[in-house]
């Protein structure tokens, strides 16, 4: 049992790794495609696209499971959240510099400990959340220093509904990944949503794209695929609070890709903040499946599934 808890815990944070590298590749690209065209056309085509690549993968020997849901109430709020994450944080990257937007990614660690607690009532051990409130404090190192009145201020607003939206749909999916193991399901409905409510305000907004853009478009939908599939699995292996923190990894991805194509170089003092996160990140991992930490009360509820 604790050999199969190591394993899990192994191949959530290598999976959590694997995904911070393609959801980062796949913010640059909203970022690129943000300034040119509207939320509802990038997420109209990229949702089709994602749900397709859904169906493409049931077609898969191994992978047949068809999208039947035991959870269908949660799976409708996983879709909802994902839908108004998507939304905001297309508008948070259009307002704020790339690697800004991590200040508020990296408040996730904290929502998602207490949506553990109150929603999957999986509790969080009083070390963890000193880690937590530590991350936190690498945070007030990322935050910015100056801004552009307004702007930035209705910037702020839409990332933090961002997170909070985008830690809620997490949550959600911990809670459907502990009942069953369809991790495509959980892929393929919020894409199927996104694309219906973007679908609803296409006309409105659509602009001509050219061959190039709609190649980005289709990257990207690649891209959030394959993050999306991983995260549902990491998401089983490992509890939410534990996952998020690991998920500010995104920070360095975010640096790099805001320097080499973007040329937003954020200070000193941000490389330390992110250095505080991630370091709490990866001790809540290990908090949560160290045989040395393995002392919690006898029926307590465990976070591992």
């Amino acid at each position: 049992m604790m050999a199969c808890s190591r394993n899990q815990a192994l191949g959530g944070a290598l999976l959590v790794v694997a995904y911070t590298g393609l959801i980062a590749s796949a913010d640059g690209i909203t970022k690129l495609l943000a300034g040119q065209y509207a939320a509802a056309q990038l997420y109209a085509l990229s949702g089709a696209m994602v749900a397709g690549f859904c169906l493409l993968a049931d077609r898969m020997p191994r992978q047949r499971g068809g999208f039947r849901t035991r959870c269908p109430r949660a799976m409708a709020l996983r879709s909802v959240a994902t839908l108004v994450a998507a939304v905001c944080f297309f508008y948070a990257f259009r307002l704020l510099p790339f690697a800004e937007v991590f200040v508020f990614i990296g408040l996730m660690p904290l929502l998602a400990g207490a949506m553990s607690g109150l929603v999957l009532k999986e509790p969080v051990r009083p070390a963890a959340w000193i880690a937590l409130l530590a991350g936190f404090t690498g945070v007030l190192f990322l935050l910015p220093h100056s801004g552009d009145g307004s702007h930035s201020a209705t910037g702020h607003l839409v990332a933090f509904a961002a997170v909070v939206s985008g830690t809620f749909s997490m949550t959600m999916a911990r809670f459907i990944g502990r009942v069953e193991s369809n991790a495509l399901a959980q892929v393929f409905y919020p894409n199927l949503t996104l694309c219906g409510a973007m679908l609803l305000a296409l006309p409105f907004v659509w602009v001509p794209m050219p061959l190039a853009d709609v190649g980005w478009a289709a990257a990207y939908a690649f891209l959030l695929f394959g993050a999306r599939w991983l995260l549902v699995v990491a998401l089983r292996l490992l509890a939410s609070y534990a996952v998020t923190p690991l998920m500010n990894l995104q920070f360095i991805w975010m640096a790099v890709i805001g320097a080499v194509f973007f040329g937003e170089f954020p200070p000193a003092s941000s490389y330390l903040g992110g250095a505080i996160v991630i370091a709490s990140g990866l001790y809540l991992v290990w908090d949560q499946f160290a045989p040395a930490m393995r002392w919690r009360v006898a029926g307590r509820l465990r976070t591992d599934p």
